[in-house]
């Protein structure tokens, strides 16, 4: 760790001004990232620069860095970075060995298929050479989606999602997150109704508005339609009763045999 903060200070130099895409520093800026691979550590900004230094410099590309700015990517989930990085990879490139398998991996991480993510990887373990933590990564996102999501799980499941994992191994992951499990098997994650938070939506209405148009006649414009506008429905309501009153009284003043219209 601290060659990688030796060299985050330097290569946080370089990322400033002009020379941020000065191809000359495309190889202190791929040593940084075997770094950040080694030592378990990450920088997304440096990473983004390296890609768009090789869509500048096409000449320049190198798979291998690539393959692990993206699985630097995944252990990053779910921040949107494997998406970052993915855009700033031509299509070309991306049909490549190992590239291909990786954005594989991603996008079964990222639609919850967890158990196949990990039989996917075992199909390919040579992709993890020299990328230090990337297992226990994985796990930490997956165990961030099972917190949000179940409120109770079978032991069995919980295993499988994190890899198939031993008895002892899944009781390391369990404590660290604080769930427990009974004698049936099921393991009690939280009770996602403690986690619902109530939100007030205010709406502000400004009843001196203008009609678009009728600023010179005065007339006044409501923001809601009329028929939900409070202001408006009292006006009806006004008037209705005022013609209902009138009409009584018209009726009143006329013989029985006489006709409103008559009276009229």
């Amino acid at each position: 760790m601290a060659m990688f903060e030796q060299m985050r200070a330097n290569v946080g130099k370089l990322l400033k001004g002009i020379d941020r895409y000065n191809p000359e520093n495309l190889a202190t800026l791929e040593r940084y990232v075997e770094t950040q691979a080694k030592e378990n550590a990450y920088d997304l900004e440096a990473n983004l620069a390296v890609l768009k230094l090789y869509q500048f410099n096409p000449a320049f590309f190198q798979t291998t860095v690539t393959a692990q700015i993206l699985l630097k990517a995944l252990t990053n989930l779910p921040h949107t970075d494997f998406t970052l990085c993915k855009c700033m990879i031509d299509q070309a490139h991306q049909e490549e060995r190992p590239i291909r398998q990786i954005l594989y991996l991603g996008d079964l991480l990222e639609t919850c298929h967890f158990q196949a993510f990990w039989q996917a990887l075992d199909e390919n373990m040579d992709l993890l050479e020299g990328i230090t933590g990337f297992e226990d990564s994985v796990r930490k996102f997956i165990c961030h989606v099972v917190g949000i999501t179940y409120q109770h799980i079978d032991r069995w499941l919980l295993a499988e999602m994190l890899g198939d994992l031993t008895d002892n191994q899944l009781r390391v992951w369990m404590s660290k997150y604080g769930w427990s499990a009974d004698e049936s098997g099921q393991v009690f994650i939280c009770s996602q109704e403690e986690s619902i938070k109530p939100k007030n939506i205010v709406e502000k209405i400004d009843f001196d508005s203008k009609w678009p148009g009728a600023a010179d006649t005065g007339e006044t414009w409501c923001p809601q339609s009329s028929a939900g506008c409070a202001k408006h429905q009292a006006e009806r309501s006004f008037l209705g009763w005022e013609l209902s009153a009138r009409f009584h009284c018209l009726i009143q003043v006329t013989s029985p045999g006489e006709s409103v219209r008559d009276a009229g």
